[in-house]
């Protein structure tokens, strides 16, 4: 009876749509019907954002119900001393005497790793800056010694990017660079470094950087090898709507042959900082509709998430009633962003993760990196 009622509410909804252009999206969202690139642009462009959100919700709770996930987790970032010089990054330095460079001992690490788990982190995220001076014995040392720590913890480290990189510096195939990250103790990868597919976009704000070729080679290879990993889109700079489609799209092609992707995270933008001379900062309307339209379009990814530390608190929280299911997590330590002009916390308590999902409407569900429930506060 919930599900029959839940429709004709979702019906009489959207009949209260502002925009007729909708009407054709609406139909082929409620029919279940895939909706293709002409559509993802109708509804970029629309300025009805409450019937766009009401369509997003509605998809969500069909596949996650009420449920809201976050976990207990922290991030750690070895070194912001970088091989690569990327326009829109205000984290990385090329010099090393820069008084912002830093680089972590293994002591460091597993120090912030300890620290993490006597919170009750389930989840350590590491990503850091391509070290010119680091070789990957290095970063496999990393991970052995953090297995050796901590057998329990999962080790969701490395992007895309650092795979690439990693396989230069090894000569050793991206294959052979995460089977040999797996056999010392890796669980799965980041999303980062997927940035916008364009490479018209690429040139402008990452040059330097691998295609998204490779990156989705990189991710479909780890998800053969059993390794899940997350995918991201970075918005709110040069971009423009057809190009966010786009990479939105090729990430439902990629999902759509292996599988492999657990979660979508948009990341908007931070401003300060950086060489792309942009200074506005993302506005609440296009955070949550990118969220939203990511929903609708990617309609073979489990989770979407509203990433509390680059849109805030406020509008992640609103974010749970437009197409996202998850808020990260309580991070304990947030640089990158930051460095960006973030004006979020740089953690997160239990606590009041409980209550904004709360809040929201939604059930707030403690989960692991895999999405298995640890616990649902009813």
């Amino acid at each position: 009876m919930e599900a029959v009622m839940f429709s004709i509410d979702i019906e009489r909804a959207v009949s209260l749509a502002s925009d007729k252009d909708l009407f054709p999206v609406i139909d082929k969202v409620l029919s279940g019907k895939r909706l293709s690139s002409e559509d993802g642009l109708k509804l970029f462009e629309t300025g009805d954002l409450l019937t766009v959100g009401i369509l997003a919700n509605y998809v969500t709770e069909k596949k996650n119900g009420k449920y809201a996930y976050f976990v207990i987790n922290r991030q750690i970032n070895p070194t912001n001393i970088c091989a690569l010089d990327c326009k829109f990054c205000a984290f990385a330095t090329m010099d090393r005497n820069d008084p912002k460079a830093y680089e972590m001992s293994y002591e460091d690490i597993i120090s912030k790793a300890d620290y993490a788990v006597k919170q009750g982190a389930s989840e350590v995220h590491i990503v850091g800056g391509l070290h010119p001076d680091w070789d990957f014995q290095v970063y496999l040392n990393m991970i052995s010694i953090l297995r050796k720590n901590f057998p329990d913890l999962h080790i969701k480290a490395f992007t895309a990017v650092e795979i690439d990189y990693f396989s230069r510096i090894s000569g050793l195939s991206y294959e052979e660079v995460l089977v040999s990250l797996k056999e010392a103790g890796l669980n799965s990868l980041p999303g980062g470094g997927a940035e916008i597919f364009s490479p018209r976009v690429r040139r402008i704000i990452a040059p330097t950087k691998i295609g998204w070729k490779k990156y989705l080679e990189i991710h479909k290879t780890a998800h053969r090898l059993g390794l899940n990993s997350t995918v991201t889109m970075l918005y709110g700079h040069v971009e423009t709507y057809e190009e966010r489609v786009d990479h939105i799209l090729k990430i439902r092609d990629a999902q759509d042959e292996t599988g492999g992707f657990t979660c979508f995270i948009p990341l908007a933008y931070q401003p300060e900082n950086n060489d792309l001379n942009i200074t506005e900062h993302t506005s609440g309307v296009d955070d949550l509709k990118t969220i939203a339209v990511a929903r609708l379009l990617l309609d073979n990814l489990p989770h979407i998430k509203a990433y509390w530390v680059m849109i805030g608190e406020k509008i992640a929280q609103t974010a749970l009633n437009f197409g996202a299911d998850d808020m990260d997590g309580t991070v304990m330590e947030e640089k990158i962003a930051h460095f960006a002009g973030a004006k979020s916390p740089t953690q997160q308590q239990k606590e009041k993760l409980i209550r904004l999902i709360k809040e929201a409407g939604k059930i707030p569900v403690e989960r692991d990196t895999l999405y298995n429930h640890i616990h649902v506060y009813q």
